[in-house]
């Protein structure tokens, strides 16, 4: 659930994906390329939500420990968030069909191997691959609809592709989670073949080939591995630090490689001609301002919920179809407050809205931290639930509305994919961060519990061997059924105290982007390279 719904400027990007004389889509085909769309971003939302709901079954079957489960999140969703850029620019050269195909296929193919992973080493490989497919399909599916659709039929196409998306959403992790309970999590991964097929046929026998007008510009790989790198190497760094230490050479290398990868990514985008990032906009405030916001506060939202199915599978008690279901509210007041939210902007401007979003917001994630071991579900998780769902609901709409308008129409294109890609990385640093930060506090929890436990050395030296798997550790085998509810209750207790500290980081950095907007977002924007008074 790193990824709730649609990141931010989704439909923007549809909006700007094409020029109206690039489109050449034949009146008869349109209802097939939106078909196509909808079930192709379907498999991409699909998958971003309800792998996190398998995750304890995953770390069950193939005995991983915590930090391999997140890099089964993880490697999907590094290629994806910064290869993202770059497969929108491959359909603009080398035809949206074309790529977009590539990328269904490459996603199903992977999605199989993930369902026959032996090992969880295999299933991280299958899922980097299912990323780069990602990269390819997501922007592809948006890029379609743009060249199909003329602009006066593309608010239509874009509220009907945003429905669907909404439903998927909704469905999704709770489909996921009844596959995981019912039957096996391989069928998670499974569900995405029978969807391709269909996608396939449809782009092979009714979708046009187009290209856009960008197709002359050139791509930017370099900047798209310079930031994989730079993403990549801090990723697994706050991964592997918990079990390998700060200190070990693969830690210290992976941080180096994050710098050095870093600086030369701006160092590449100051020279490239088509920069995936073009820097003359990070000197527009509101633009800057909105970004930083997207940052701050995606990072929580992907970092804090990451953890939340897990708390409800492996502490609670609940089912994978439960937990798939809890954030159903979420999902709806989002669903149904839209088009209010999107009002906001044009009564009070875009400041106030993007101070409170995120306040309320901040105000949910510190509600998640209120509920112990054994929570009811309706009274400790549900508000918060609720309050989070307000709060983002408040933001996301304002948000890209400022992301739109800090810039001309000529780079709302590149601005609102720049944003989409900035929520999709936060999430990714995000679950590595706290994952580093959970296990700091669930250790310190458990040898506390221990301590007043009494624990052998035998049960110390076990449960030392298990904390690695955090709320999946095991129980001792052949101790007596006293013993064996004590250690239970202390991996709980562990397991919340770090989701704890998680939620009111999230809190921290929700309101870290709330004054992010105080000070750097204006009702008018100054005026500056492609601003608009």
């Amino acid at each position: 659930m790193a990824q709730i719904g649609k990141a931010p400027c989704d439909d923007t990007l549809i909006l700007h994906g094409a020029r109206p004389e690039e489109t050449g889509c034949p009146e008869a085909a349109r209802p097939w390329v939106l078909a196509a769309a909808i079930v192709g971003s379907s498999m991409a939302f699909i998958d971003g939500t309800v792998v996190n709901v398998a995750l304890p079954a995953i770390q069950s079957d193939l005995h991983a420990t915590a930090f391999q489960a997140q890099w089964v999140v993880e490697s999907y969703a590094l290629l994806l968030a910064a290869l993202l850029l770059v497969g929108g620019a491959l359909g603009d050269h080398y035809g949206r069909r074309r790529v977009f195909a590539i990328g269904v296929g490459i996603f199903a193919l992977s999605s199989v191997a993930c369902a026959l992973a032996a090992n969880v080493q295999q299933l991280i490989a299958a899922r980097a691959v299912q990323g780069i497919g990602g990269a390819l399909l997501v922007p592809g599916s948006l890029a379609l609809i743009s060249a199909a659709f003329p602009e006066k039929e593309r608010g239509k196409a874009i509220g009907t592709w945003s429905g669907f998306s909404g439903i998927t959403g909704a469905v999704g992790p709770v489909l996921g989670g009844f596959l995981v309970d019912h039957f096996s999590w391989t069928w998670a991964f499974l569900i995405n073949v029978p969807m391709a097929l269909v996608v396939l046929w449809i782009v092979w026998r009714h979708v046009p080939e187009s290209r856009g007008a960008s197709a002359t510009g050139g791509l930017d790989l370099w900047g798209a591995l310079l930031a994989t790198a730079g993403l990549g190497g801090i990723v697994y760094a706050f991964i592997e630090a918990p079990t390998q230490g700060w200190g070990s050479p693969a830690v210290l290398c992976a941080l180096a490689i994050c710098v050095l990868g870093s600086v030369a990514f701006f160092f590449a985008e100051h020279r490239a001609r088509t920069p995936m990032l073009p820097l003359q906009l990070l000197r527009i405030g509101n633009f800057s301002g909105a970004n930083l916001l997207t940052l701050l506060l995606y990072a929580a939202l992907g970092g804090g919920l990451y953890f939340f199915p897990l708390n409800l599978i492996q502490v609670q008690g609940y089912s994978a179809t439960v937990a798939g279901a809890a954030l159903l509210p979420f999902i709806f007041i989002m669903f149904a407050l839209s088009g209010w939210a999107g009002q906001l902007v044009d009564r009070f401007g875009p400041r106030m809205p993007l101070v409170i979003g995120p306040s309320i917001a901040a105000v949910g994630f510190a509600l998640f931290a209120l509920p112990g071991v054994g929570a009811s579900f309706w009274s400790g998780f549900l508000p918060a639930v609720v309050v989070l769902g307000f709060g983002m609901t408040v933001t996301v709409a304002p948000l890209t509305t400022t992301v739109m308008n800090s810039v001309g129409a000529d780079l709302a294109g590149v601005a609102s994919g720049v944003n989409n890609a900035v929520s999709r990385a936060a999430a990714v640093l995000a679950i590595a961060v706290f994952g580093a930060l959970m296990a700091w506090a669930f250790d310190a929890a458990l040898a506390a519990h221990l301590r007043e436990m009494g624990a052998s050395p035998q049960l110390a030296a076990f449960l030392e061997g298990e904390r690695s798997k955090l709320g999946g550790a095991a129980v001792p085998p052949g101790v007596d059924a006293a013993t064996a509810a004590a250690v239970k209750r202390a991996v709980a207790e562990s397991f919340v105290a770090g989701f704890r500290w998680v939620m009111l980081s999230s809190a921290a950095l929700a309101v870290l982007s709330a004054v992010s907007a105080w000070l750097m977002i204006r009702s008018k924007p100054a005026g500056g390279a492609g601003s608009r008074n």
